[in-house]
């Protein structure tokens, strides 16, 4: 198997621990919060941080994979970066109604465009800008139901929005810059992640619920539902970095929004959500777009394979010519015969 097949095959990997790990964990958290009135969202989410560290570090003590230190500023920052992320999120659910946090997620594609054509020079051709216009329309119409705006909701998802997208950035564009896993990334900001949280994860937490999440009355079967939730979580976090880390910030999103197509799915299918046709349309819609987002990528992937493989083909040729025909002032300085001495003249 050549290392293009390998690539290829680790990338559908990652895809599909995406997938399958984030729609357990929001059936999973959907059944903590709906059923067990366990609504600390993002306290529990500094719990997942903090069980995917441990975790993290016991494979390494196992040796599954290498400790490789880097700059330590980078990786304190991009890790409170990434949690100051998750708590803004969770502050525009609480600030904006269901349908505004809706459109605020969808805007995050075009900002990621945005700042990686701004800082970055990356290049989208129009047919892939297309396909994701006809992603985004269709999540809007399956998702985005009530638009209330106020000033401090809307806020709160610019910086959310922001915060987000360059967190995403930093992590395709550290793991390339410092030449490090995404297991490796994913075990030395964990600790910042995880701290960033659990210190504000209580207080945020209070201030959207009104409630004490130390308070609360832990039963065995809240206490074994979190922590399915935590233990799902590591292949969420894992997964998460692998596939920024394999592809871009813009493919991790597009598979976001596949993600909340299977939640709308399988929540008619198994709990019976309420569904019209609607919620019908935009998915079939997003799904189009998906389709068309990754047969263009493919295409363009396939383009840029075959332009390198001829530009080193050339580049092979050009080593392997004999230096003929190399002229200096009109006289040929090769392949002249050497003067044959006539005996004759003598």
């Amino acid at each position: 198997m050549g290392e293009g097949e390998k690539f290829q095959l680790g990338t559908v990997g990652a895809l599909s621990l995406s997938v399958v790990s984030s729609v357990s964990i929001v059936i999973c958290n959907k059944a903590l919060m709906s059923s067990l009135h366990f609504i600390f969202a993002t306290t529990l989410t500094s719990w997942h941080l903090l069980v995917t560290f441990c975790s993290l570090h016991v494979a390494l003590k196992m040796r599954f994979f290498e400790h490789k230190p880097f700059d330590h500023k980078a990786v304190m920052g991009f890790g409170i970066l990434n949690g100051i992320s998750i708590g803004l999120l969770n502050l525009s659910l609480g600030f904006n109604s269901v349908g505004f946090y809706q459109m605020t997620k969808l805007a995050i594609i075009p900002c990621t465009i945005l700042l990686e054509i701004l800082f970055l020079g990356k290049k989208f051709s129009k047919r892939i800008q297309f396909s994701l216009g006809i992603l985004l329309v269709g999540v809007g119409i399956a998702t985005v139901t009530d638009l209330q705006l106020n000033a401090l909701g809307s806020f709160l998802s610019l910086l959310a929005v922001i915060t987000t997208c360059i967190a995403q950035i930093m992590t395709n564009t550290i793991q390339k810059k410092f030449k490090v896993s995404s297991t490796q990334l994913l075990y030395q900001s964990c600790p910042y992640q995880a701290a960033t949280l659990l210190i504000s994860g209580p207080y945020l937490d209070k201030v959207l619920t009104d409630l004490n999440v130390f308070a609360f009355k832990y039963t065995t079967q809240v206490t074994a539902v979190i922590v399915l939730s935590c233990l799902i979580s590591i292949s969420v976090n894992f997964s998460t970095f692998l596939v920024i880390g394999k592809t871009s910030p813009v493919t991790y999103q597009v598979l976001g929004h596949l993600k909340t197509c299977f939640v709308l799915a399988f929540g008619y299918i198994i709990v019976r959500d309420p569904f019209s046709w609607r919620n019908i349309l935009g998915i079939l819609v997003a799904m189009v777009g998906m389709l068309l987002y990754s047969y263009y990528c493919t295409l363009e992937s396939q383009q840029k394979t075959a332009e390198a493989t001829a530009q080193a083909s050339q580049a092979r040729e050009g080593e392997s010519d004999p230096l003929i025909n190399v002229e200096s002032g009109g006289g040929t300085l090769l392949n002249k015969r050497p003067p044959v001495w006539n005996k004759e003249k003598d």
